[in-house]
């Protein structure tokens, strides 16, 4: 038997518990059917039908506004804070960039270390998230540890599938320290129950409060990027403003706010700026993001494509080898140090884990031999401050794209001007009244309204940019990444859906891809995901 079937058989038979495919999450939206088909004849077309699933959060978000767990969960936020407890946000991937957001604009309010957040990876993860670390409960145990959290704090696990181990461990550790701990999910309870025994354990425990945020599939089959982390931002992002001494209707405001983005000049602004990419990266071009006070919400949507979409990762300074990365962001106006710190609030926490470590924890062999470089040298290898980097304007088609909010000050227009003058071209995607994007932006405590609108335009313009690149098929992500166990299944049920396979034998055909495109080297560049390989193999022998 190849190595290849015996790594499909292994996960069929033996990995059942990261087998999603009943999740809400993970399924097709039927609004968006056909998207990819859609926006490769009419952009805005496409960008309206990407708009319709947004209107789902809505829906959820007045269903848990008026829930007793939300009541709870403001108050408990506001209480830590009155008593000189602390409130932690956890989560990995999308959820954890999100943590790390929501205590940056707490610190921003004026919290201070009163708010902290733990990503799955740690800091570095901000970047690229570290493969299979989400697999380990234990590796979110000890970070959860690292933190110090106990009696008088709160902890808040957010998870949009609702089943990322290393989430979960975070939780078990914070209530074994007698913290205060809520679980935020977009899935259904009792779906999760039903299915996943880690989250069944979590969801049947009576001292963790369920917040449960589902509003339906994703407008991609399984990017929980956009609508899940959309409901979480503006729910826990609301019940953080609440305690900060903020007050409004959260669910109208969010209502009239997606009004403002599906009005036709807005979806305009945005169908020009999705074939302005389409037309750079087409030519093999790059784009440079530049931003300041909200260049956070920018890095998380553009570090956010590469395992989406199979695009080049952010690469580091000394790094001659990986392909340049098609989308970057930098801030003009300081170094990449300071960058980081005014993107955090604070100085970067990285983990700095050895072998020994890894064996506590029962990592897996390939990890503790070599464990991974994650440390805050490595993390300032990324430059994204102000020093001068030509391999970001070394094409003729190369764009510097400044990505504004109407309260943005005028610096970042002088540091601009001066940072991109060396680009072939500029461009500014503005975003709120009178603006190119225009919508209301309410000032609150935390600038959530700020935080929703860049995240909306954002995720919209890089999902719509990506399927008329052709790396959706229908409403699927064909060129998803299978970095962990949650990605090899969404990419299994993938293969089998739209090559008509049954789940074993497309996961089989999957683990072949994975093993050849192991043994490939990059050619010019290009990433190739192993489930677009696998889907255009078939089809050619088909």
């Amino acid at each position: 038997m190849d190595d290849a079937r015996r790594a499909a058989e292994q996960f069929v038979n033996c990995e059942r518990q990261f087998h999603l495919g009943a999740l809400p999450t993970e399924q097709s939206h039927p609004k968006t059917r056909g998207l990819a088909e859609t926006i490769a004849r009419d952009t805005r077309a496409g960008i309206r039908m990407l708009q319709t699933v947004d209107e789902d959060v809505t829906t959820a978000a007045r269903r848990v506004f008026a829930s007793d767990e939300f009541r709870r969960l403001a108050e408990s936020l506001k209480t830590a804070l009155n008593r000189g407890g602390r409130i932690c946000f956890s989560g990995c991937g999308a959820t954890g960039r999100l943590s790390i957001l929501l205590e940056s604009a707490a610190r921003t309010a004026g919290a201070g270390d009163a708010v902290c957040s733990i990503m799955t990876g740690g800091d570095y993860a901000l970047v690229r998230s570290v493969e299979f670390f989400e697999d380990y409960m234990t590796f979110g145990r000890q970070q959860a540890f690292e933190a110090k959290l106990g009696r008088g704090d709160v902890l808040v696990a957010i998870t949009e599938g609702g089943e990322t181990s290393s989430v979960i461990g975070t939780a078990w550790q914070a209530l074994e320290a007698g913290a205060e701990v809520f679980f935020a999910s977009n899935n259904p309870s009792d779906v999760l129950a039903a299915h996943v025994e880690r989250s069944r354990r979590v969801i049947e425990e009576p001292r963790i409060v369920k917040l449960d945020l589902s509003s339906g599939p994703m407008a991609i089959a399984g990017s929980t990027r956009m609508q899940a982390t959309t409901s979480e931002l503006l729910v826990i992002g609301a019940a953080l403003e609440m305690a900060l001494g903020g007050a409004e209707d959260y669910a109208e405001r969010f209502s009239s706010l997606l009004r403002d983005l599906g009005r036709a000049p807005a979806v305009d602004a945005m169908a020009r700026w999705v074939e302005r990419e389409e037309s750079v990266y087409r030519s093999k071009n790059a784009m440079t993001y530049f931003g300041n006070e909200l260049l956070l919400d920018i890095f998380t949507d553009t570090t956010e494509r590469a395992p989406t979409f199979s695009l080049p990762p952010f690469r580091k300074c000394d790094d001659t080898r990986s392909p340049r990365p098609m989308a970057f962001v930098k801030n003009p106006l300081c170094s990449t140090p300071e960058t980081w710190r005014r993107m955090l609030g604070r100085e970067p926490r990285c983990l700095t884990w050895d072998t020994t470590q890894y064996q506590k924890m029962g990592a897996a062999e390939h990890i503790w031999r070599n464990p991974p470089v994650l440390n805050r040298a490595e993390l300032f290898k990324f430059l994204v401050g102000n020093e001068d980097d030509p391999s970001r304007y070394s094409s003729a088609g190369d764009c510097a794209a400044k990505v504004v909010t109407s309260r943005e000050g005028a610096a970042l227009d002088e540091a601009f001007a001066a940072a991109s003058a060396r680009f072939p071209s500029r461009a500014v995607l503005s975003v709120g009244p009178s603006c190119e994007v225009s919508c209301e932006l309410p000032a609150s405590p935390i600038r959530l309204w700020e935080h929703l609108a860049i995240k909306l335009v954002l995720n919209t313009i890089s999902t719509a940019t990506a399927a008329r690149m052709g790396r959706v098929v229908s409403n699927w992500m064909a060129y998803v990444e299978t970095s962990n166990k949650k990605l090899i299944d969404r990419g299994t049920r993938l293969v089998a859906e739209l090559a008509g396979l049954d789940y074993a034998e497309a996961c089989y055909e999957l683990h072949k891809s994975r093993a050849q495109l192991a043994q490939t080297p990059v050619v010019a560049g290009e990433r190739l995901s192993p489930v677009a390989v696998t889907l255009e193999r078939l089809r050619k022998s088909g």
